[in-house]
């Protein structure tokens, strides 16, 4: 007889996107004539970066010819797109790393869900709390989260709260915790950590032997000096910490589906005997089993980012989005909303009125100003009362969402 895994059964009935998709498409059923205006789900609207599509279309070519026609690629990444990657994101901030150390990916979601296999299903966790669903769901799906609470908590999980009363500053766990998540700048909360903050996480898993996964999905979005950009900038964590990244966001690859993830050869964890095991040999033998890279095409398209026309177009379109933010961050305050980020990153975190939750204020939008947003619940307990609204759609439907929303108030 062939058995479950029967830690699938403990997860929520769908993901939390799917179950929006499920809420917006029976009000389209029931209001066709309404306009729908989606600062919800975080796809990007902008189209490619010319660099990237004129890239793309030479590698086509490419792949057209006998002469230049490619297979397989290497599970680790072509080596021109890891070349400009260390270059260009690393070298340049004074982080030294090594090629073996960058592997390709197609994209962080990927990453981020599947990087856990490199740890016993019994180590603990910890996440900050609002976060990003995958990093939960996917220790659920190995066993590690534990069971869930009442208090609608995984037993084996440490939460770290980021609420209006700590500034949204996670504050370090009082017992040893084996496996941190930190996502800076934040989905969902918008906010950053300081060089200061982030150093305290680095020198709690240096002396507690922990290990952090540094999700940097939006670092391309810092606006401010004191935030770093790359968790190798505190002294230590190389140690410590896997960083994970992608271009989704970043240059508008989320139909495209490229990212990439840092495993840094110093970085070991034990195994029963005390020995130390690197991680990054680990990492290669799983990608090369389960992986076959990311396609040619979409590498060159990356590649390209990295060049003077390509960091010219993709700061035209992460400026465009910004000021989305801010437009949507002082509209909604003039409206008289508490709201937190949009300054660093492409969210707004919006304090649902008094007395509401995140799923009832979602609905009232939905229905009374056909705005889509994102309720804060589904990222966690501590998002209970936030709302996430994001500034990825096109100008004139964020000026038209802050209108509705500031006639309807």
């Amino acid at each position: 007889m062939a058995l479950v895994n029967e830690h699938f059964l403990k997860l929520p009935g769908s993901y939390l996107f799917s179950d929006i998709a499920k809420k917006v498409n029976a009000f389209k059923v029931t209001h066709p004539g309404s306009k729908l205006i989606r600062l919800g789900i975080g796809d990007v609207t902008r189209p490619l970066p010319l660099a990237c599509t004129e890239a793309m279309h030479r590698a086509v070519d490419e792949m057209a010819n006998a002469k230049t026609f490619r297979g397989y690629g290497p599970e680790q990444g072509y080596d021109f797109l890891i070349e400009a990657i260390l270059k260009h994101d690393f070298a340049s901030r004074g982080i030294n790393l090594s090629p073996s150390e960058i592997f390709i990916s197609d994209g962080a979601k990927s990453d981020t869900g599947n990087i856990g296999e490199l740890l016993r299903w019994d180590n603990s966790m910890g996440v900050t709390d609002p976060v990003y669903p995958v990093y939960v769901d996917s220790n659920i799906m190995c066993g590690r989260s534990g069971v869930l609470n009442e208090d609608a908590k995984w037993s084996n999980v440490t939460y770290f709260p980021c609420v209006e009363e700590n500034g949204f500053i996670p504050e370090l766990p009082k017992h040893r915790v084996d496996l941190i998540y930190l996502c800076y700048p934040n989905n969902p909360t918008g906010t950053t950590l300081t060089r200061e903050q982030l150093k305290k996480w680095v020198d709690y898993a240096l002396v507690n032997d922990a290990i952090i996964v540094f999700d940097a999905a939006y670092e391309a979005f810092i606006r401010e000096p004191d935030i770093p950009h790359s968790i190798y900038e505190i002294r230590g964590a190389k140690k410590v910490a896997i960083e994970i990244r992608s271009f989704s966001k970043t240059a508008g690859f989320t139909g495209v589906r490229c990212g990439y993830t840092v495993i840094p050869k110093e970085l070991t964890a034990a195994n029963f005997e005390g020995n130390r095991i690197a991680l990054n040999p680990l990492w290669n033998r799983r990608q090369c089993t389960k992986f076959n890279g990311t396609s040619y095409i979409t590498q060159r398209g990356a590649e390209a980012i990295y060049t003077v026309e390509g960091q010219k177009q993709i700061k035209e379109t992460i400026d465009y989005y910004m000021e989305n933010a801010r437009i949507m961050r002082e509209e909604l305050r003039k409206a008289g909303f508490r709201v937190y980020g949009g300054v660093n990153a492409p969210y707004i975190w919006l304090k649902v009125p008094t007395g509401m939750t995140s799923w009832k204020f979602f609905e009232q939008l939905l229905y009374e100003v056909n705005v889509v947003s994102t309720p804060g619940v589904g990222f966690g307990p501590s998002g209970e009362g936030y709302l996430r609204l994001t500034a990825f759609g096109e100008r004139e439907e964020c000026l038209e969402a802050m209108q509705r929303i500031s006639n309807w108030i």
